[in-house]
């Protein structure tokens, strides 16, 4: 097994399960919208000031920083890591709030603007809230990193729990995804975006689901981990 893939499971506390339940119908807009139906508050895609290649983060409220300001999300701290390394790379926050793996698939091209060099995929959160079926999320996931490893991409795949609620079997099988993913498309592998953060009312917002600030820099530290090494290699090759 890949050093990269090895699977490094941490239980998850109960309370971070059940706060997650409890919100299934609390992640703004509703749907999964596409490029052409953005959510209110989410900007076009526009031209890059620069010509850095770009990490894109391709996720969900958790990553488009639900509750913080655009500066304080986790992927606005992974870009002043960059920038503190001098690594010639440029953050793109893909996040929108109350995305499943489904509408991460359906707006995947649009997000892979041009220069893309790495994706992180950080999907699947609500996926396990609205209890999907678990063979269609590990469907779409496995098309976004075909799609972005045709695309000569560097994958990073950050890992989510399911709560409860659904019993332990849809708990296991989700969980298993991830591991399974990275183990057979040989990509850097986060076991659990919200490690060392979840259940932890400390670094969450009221609604104990989204990190707040402190939260955020912890998400950032344990995603920066498994991307900085991919972005050393990149910029020395």
């Amino acid at each position: 097994m890949s050093s990269q893939c090895r699977r490094v499971f941490r239980p998850v506390p109960l309370v971070f399960c059940l706060l997650l339940a409890a919100a299934a119908g609390c992640s703004r807009g509703g749907g999964e919208p596409t490029p052409e139906g953005l959510p209110k508050g989410v900007p076009a895609a526009a031209p890059a000031a620069d010509h850095r290649q770009k990490v894109v983060v391709l996720g969900d409220s958790l990553t488009a920083g639900l509750g913080l300001s655009a500066t304080d999300a986790f992927p606005a701290i992974l870009q002043r890591k960059i920038d503190d390394a001098r690594l010639p790379f440029e953050v793109v926050n893909a996040g929108v709030s109350g995305d499943t793996s489904a509408g991460g698939l359906r707006r995947l091209d649009w997000s892979l603007q041009d220069g893309a060099r790495v994706l992180i995929v950080a999907l699947g959160a609500n996926d396990g809230l609205r209890g999907l079926p678990v063979d269609e999320m590990k469907r779409n996931l496995a098309q976004i990193i075909e799609t972005a490893q045709s695309k000569k991409l560097v994958v990073v795949l950050a890992g989510m729990e399911a709560p409860p609620n659904y019993g332990s079997e849809y708990s296991v099988s989700f969980r298993q995804v991830y591991s399974d993913l990275a183990k057979q498309y040989n990509v850097r592998f986060v076991p659990f975006l919200l490690d060392k953060v979840a259940g932890q009312p400390s670094l969450n917002q009221a609604d104990g689901i989204h990190p707040n600030l402190r939260g955020a820099a912890i998400v950032a530290d344990t995603v920066w981990a498994a991307l900085k090494p991919e972005l050393d290699r990149l910029s020395s090759s």
